[in-house]
C-alpha cells in the first residue's frame, strides 16, 4: 500500500516546474553571478558546475531544482565565455601581415576616408589558416574599392585582439566584442586580387539593394528613418539624430528589437483574422488560433530577415517564436510562463546575450508590464497607454542609468505620442514600401513617402524638445548596490494601490540618482589620467573645483575622444562644471577633443599657449598662478614672448597641495627640459609626474627626471601604438631610480588621490571582468 505524499509537499513540487518562471529566474541569476567574475576560472570548475547543475535541475525537486538551475546558469555562461575568449586572435599573430580569404558580412559603413565592415574568414595562408570561421571587424582606408555585402575577397590584413579604452562611464568594446563574437579588429593592408573573388550576393546584398531602392523612391529627408525601420539600416542617421532620440527617449523605436518584431507579428495575426473572415472555410483546414500564430511567426521571420538576422534580431525572433509556439501546439500558457520559456530558450541558445543592454531592457520591461498593466477588457486604451509609460519610466530607469548614465526627463510624455506614431504608422508604412518595392508593385513608393512625411513633420518638434534645458539628465556612474536598491525601489513604487508606504520607494532611488561623492578636504586633490589612446586628458579635482588638462584626439570622420571618452568620464565622475580648461598645445592628440568638451562642459576659463590660441582662450605662460581650496596651480612654461613651437610650447603645469604635488609637462622635449632645469629647477620637484610626450625617447632626460624625483610616473599612451610609446629607454631611466611607471594603455584610466590616504587605482583592475584582456 503506497503512502500518499502530504499536500504541502505535492504543492511545493508543483510550484517549481522544471521550465517555470522560478527556474528561469534561477538560471538567469546563476549566469549573472558568473558574468561578474574578474577572470575566467579553470575549465574543470565550470564543467563541474554544468554536471552538478544538470543533475540537480533534472532530478531534483523544490530548492534542489532551483539550485541546479543556478549552478547550470553559471557553468553554461562560463562555458560560452571560454569559447568566445579562446576564439580571439592568438597573441603571436597580432601585428603580423596575414593573408586570408573571406566574406563581407552585414552592411558596410562608409566614412570620409575609410570603410568599416564585418568579415568572416573562410581560409588563410600559413598560420592564418587556423583563423577560419572567425569574425573580424575591419577598416579599409582610401584609396580602396567599394566593398559590398556578400562579396568574397582575398586580403592582406594586420590584426589585433579586441581591445578598447577603459574609463569611467566609457564604452566597453571588449564586452561588446565577446557578445558579438568578434575575434579581432584590424585593417586591410592591400587586396591580393584587384577584384572580389565573388560578386555581392546573399541576404545582405539584397538588403543593400533594397535600401538604395528606398532611398531613390523616397527622396525626402525622412527616408533615413524609413530605411532604418524597414531594414535595420541606420547608416543614414547622423550624430545629431541619435542625440535627439536619446533626449526624447525614442532610441528604442529606431533599433529593431523584440518590440518591433512583436508589432509585426501582431499585424500579421490581425491580417490572418481578416483572411478567416473573408474565407470561413479556412477554419476547416487549420483552426484560426493556429493559423494566426503561423502567419504571425512568418511575419516575424520575414522582418528578421529584412533586418539581416543580426544577433539582437535573432534573439528577439527566438523570444517571439517561443511565445507563438505555445499557441501552435495548443498549450494554454500564461503570459508569465511564456516569458519564462522565452528567457530559458534565449539563455540556453546564447548565454552571452545578457551582456547586451537590450536583453535586460526587453525582459525587465515586459516583466514590469505583465505585472502592472490593468487586467481584463474593461480598462480603456488611454489608461493602458498611460500606465505602460509610467511603469516603463519607473521600472527601467535604474537600468537606463546603469547602462547609459542618462535619463530622458520628457521621454515618458514623448513616448505617449511617439510609440503609436512610429510603431503603428511609420513601421507598417516602411514595410509596405519595402515589400511593394521588392515585388515591383505600382505605387509602393507612396507608402514610403507617407512614412517619411510623418517623420519629417514630427522631427522639428522632437528637436525642439531635445534642445530644452534638462530634457536629458546625465548621472554619475552608479555601483551595483545602488542599482539593486533602485530596482527594489521601483518594485515598491509599483506595488498595487492601497499598499501603505509606497512613496517610500522613492528613497531607494537616491543612491542611484544622487550618489555620495568622495569629497576631498581642503588642501587635497586628485588626478584622473584618462585612457584616451594615443593622446592625453587629465582631470584635476580639488574640494570644490575641477580642471581639465588636454582633451584627447579627434579624427575627421572618425573617433572624437572628447565626445566619446572625456565628456562621458566627466559625467560619470559627477563633474557638473569645469572651472578651467588647459590645452597644453595645438597638436591633435591633445587638442582634438577640446571642442566637444567645450560643448558639453563650457569652462569658466580656458588657457592655451600664445601662437596657438582658440577664441576665448587666455594665454598660458610662466608666472600664471592661482589657488583653489588650498591647492596651488602654477604654470612654469612657456615664458612670455616664447614663440609657438608645437610640442616645445606646451603649457607645463605644476600642482601642489598639502599632501603632495604633481607635474604635467605636456609634450616638451629635452631642449625645454634643459631650459626649465636652468630657470626653474627648484619648482620641478613633484611627487607624481605625467611623463612628457607619452614616454617618447626625445623627452624625460635623466637630468630632468633627477630634478623632478617623482615617487611614481604616469604615462598616457595607446596600447601597442605605432610610435612604440612609452619607449623602453624612458621606462628603464625611471626604474633605475626606483620610480614605478603606470601606463594607461596597459591599465586603463589611472586615479591618484593626494589627500594623505595614498589611494592609487587603475580601471582595468578595479572594474575588471572576464571578457577583458589580461593585465600586462
Amino acid at each position: 500500500m503506497g503512502i500518499t505524499p502530504p499536500p504541502v509537499a505535492a504543492a511545493t513540487r508543483q510550484r517549481l516546474p522544471p521550465f517555470g518562471p522560478a527556474t528561469a529566474v534561477c538560471l538567469l541569476l546563476g549566469a549573472l553571478a558568473a558574468v561578474r567574475l574578474p577572470e575566467l576560472p579553470p575549465a574543470w570548475l565550470w564543467f563541474g558546475l554544468l554536471l552538478a547543475g544538470v543533475a540537480a535541475w533534472v532530478g531534483g525537486r523544490g530548492a534542489l531544482r532551483a539550485l541546479g538551475a543556478l549552478l547550470f546558469g553559471a557553468g553554461w555562461l562560463l562555458c560560452a565565455a571560454q569559447q568566445g575568449m579562446q576564439a580571439r586572435l592568438p597573441v603571436e599573430l597580432a601585428g603580423q601581415d596575414l593573408r586570408i580569404e573571406g566574406r563581407v558580412l552585414g552592411l558596410p559603413e562608409r566614412g570620409e576616408r575609410q570603410q568599416r565592415f564585418l568579415f568572416e574568414i573562410e581560409s588563410g595562408e600559413g598560420e592564418a589558416a587556423s583563423l577560419a570561421g572567425r569574425r573580424l571587424r575591419l577598416s579599409w582606408f582610401d584609396p580602396a574599392p567599394t566593398v559590398a555585402p556578400g562579396q568574397r575577397w582575398a586580403l592582406e590584413l594586420r590584426l589585433r585582439r579586441p581591445r578598447g579604452t577603459q574609463n569611467p562611464g566609457g564604452y566597453d568594446f571588449e564586452r561588446r566584442a565577446l557578445e558579438q563574437r568578434i575575434a579581432a579588429t584590424g585593417y586591410v593592408r592591400r587586396a591580393l586580387q584587384p577584384e572580389p573573388l565573388a560578386a555581392a550576393g546573399g541576404l545582405d546584398a539584397w538588403r543593400e539593394r533594397q535600401s538604395q531602392a528606398l532611398a531613390d523612391a523616397v527622396p525626402a529627408p525622412g527616408a533615413r528613418f524609413v530605411r532604418a525601420l524597414a531594414l535595420g539600416d541606420t547608416r543614414g542617421l547622423e550624430a545629431r539624430d541619435w542625440e535627439v532620440l536619446r533626449a526624447t527617449g525614442l532610441t528604442h523605436l529606431l533599433a529593431i528589437s523584440g518590440y518591433h518584431i512583436g508589432v509585426v507579428a501582431g499585424f500579421a495575426a490581425l491580417l490572418a483574422g481578416l483572411f478567416y473572415r473573408a474565407w470561413p472555410g479556412l477554419g476547416l483546414r487549420l483552426p484560426r488560433p493556429q493559423g494566426a500564430a503561423l502567419l504571425a511567426l512568418a511575419g516575424a521571420l520575414g522582418y528578421a530577415a529584412a533586418a539581416g538576422f543580426t544577433l539582437p534580431v535573432l534573439r528577439a525572433l527566438l523570444m517571439v517564436a517561443v511565445a507563438l509556439s505555445a499557441r501552435l501546439l495548443r498549450r494554454a500558457n500564461s503570459t508569465a510562463q511564456s516569458l519564462a520559456l522565452a528567457l530559458l530558450a534565449l539563455l540556453l541558445a546564447d548565454p552571452l546575450a545578457l551582456l547586451a543592454p537590450g536583453f535586460w531592457l526587453s525582459f525587465l520591461g515586459v516583466a514590469w508590464l505583465l505585472w502592472c498593466l490593468p487586467r481584463g477588457d474593461a480598462a480603456p486604451a488611454w489608461r493602458v497607454l498611460l500606465t505602460a509609460q509610467g511603469v516603463a519610466a519607473i521600472g527601467l530607469l535604474p537600468l537606463t542609468v546603469w547602462f547609459f548614465g542618462q535619463a530622458s526627463v520628457l521621454g515618458p510624455l514623448v513616448n505617449l505620442v511617439g510609440i503609436p506614431l512610429i510603431s503603428l504608422a511609420v513601421v507598417p508604412l516602411s514595410l509596405l514600401a519595402l515589400a511593394g518595392g521588392a515585388l515591383g508593385l505600382p505605387g509602393a513608393d507612396l507608402a514610403g513617402r507617407l512614412g517619411a512625411w510623418i517623420m519629417d513633420l514630427s522631427w522639428p518638434w522632437l528637436e525642439r524638445i531635445a534642445d530644452l534645458d534638462g530634457a536629458l539628465v546625465w548621472l554619475p556612474e552608479p555601483d551595483a548596490l545602488a542599482l539593486l536598491l533602485a530596482l527594489l525601489g521601483g518594485f515598491w513604487l509599483l506595488l498595487p494601490r492601497g499598499v501603505p508606504g509606497r512613496a517610500l520607494g522613492l528613497l531607494l532611488f537616491l543612491p542611484l540618482l544622487l550618489p555620495a561623492r568622495e569629497r576631498l578636504a581642503p588642501g587635497g586633490f586628485e588626478l584622473q589620467v584618462l585612457d584616451v589612446g594615443q593622446g592625453l586628458a587629465v582631470l584635476v579635482r580639488t574640494a570644490d573645483h575641477a580642471l581639465l588638462y588636454d582633451a584627447g584626439p579627434a579624427f575627421p570622420g572618425g573617433l572624437d575622444a572628447g565626445e566619446a571618452m572625456v565628456a562621458p568620464a566627466l559625467r560619470a565622475l559627477g563633474v557638473t562644471r569645469l572651472d578651467a580648461l588647459v590645452i597644453s598645445h595645438g597638436d591633435n592628440d591633445h587638442a582634438g577633443g577640446a571642442e566637444s568638451v567645450r560643448r558639453a562642459f563650457p569652462p569658466a576659463r580656458a588657457f592655451a599657449p600664445n601662437g596657438w590660441q582658440p577664441e576665448r582662450h587666455r594665454t598660458c605662460e610662466a608666472g600664471l598662478a592661482w589657488d583653489w581650496d588650498g591647492v596651488r596651480f602654477a604654470v612654469l612654461h612657456p615664458t612670455p614672448h616664447f614663440p609657438y613651437l608645437g610640442n616645445d610650447s606646451s603649457c607645463v603645469l605644476r600642482i601642489e597641495g598639502a599632501h603632495g604635488s604633481a607635474l604635467l609637462p605636456g609634450d616638451i622635449g629635452e631642449v625645454v627640459e634643459r631650459r626649465l632645469l636652468r630657470d626653474a629647477r627648484a619648482a620641478l620637484d613633484a611627487d607624481w609626474l605625467v611623463v612628457a610626450h607619452h614616454g617618447s625617447r626625445s623627452s624625460s632626460s635623466p637630468d630632468f627626471i633627477e630634478a623632478v624625483t617623482p615617487r611614481a610616473a604616469l604615462v598616457s599612451a595607446g596600447h601597442d601604438n605605432r610610435f612604440g610609446h612609452p619607449h623602453p629607454e624612458v621606462i628603464e631611466r625611471l626604474r633605475a631610480r626606483g620610480i614605478q611607471a603606470l601606463d594607461t594603455g596597459a591599465l586603463g584610466a589611472i586615479r591618484v588621490v593626494l589627500d594623505g590616504s595614498g589611494q592609487v587605482a587603475w580601471r582595468r583592475q578595479s572594474q575588471r571582468r572576464l571578457w577583458h584582456e589580461p593585465l600586462r
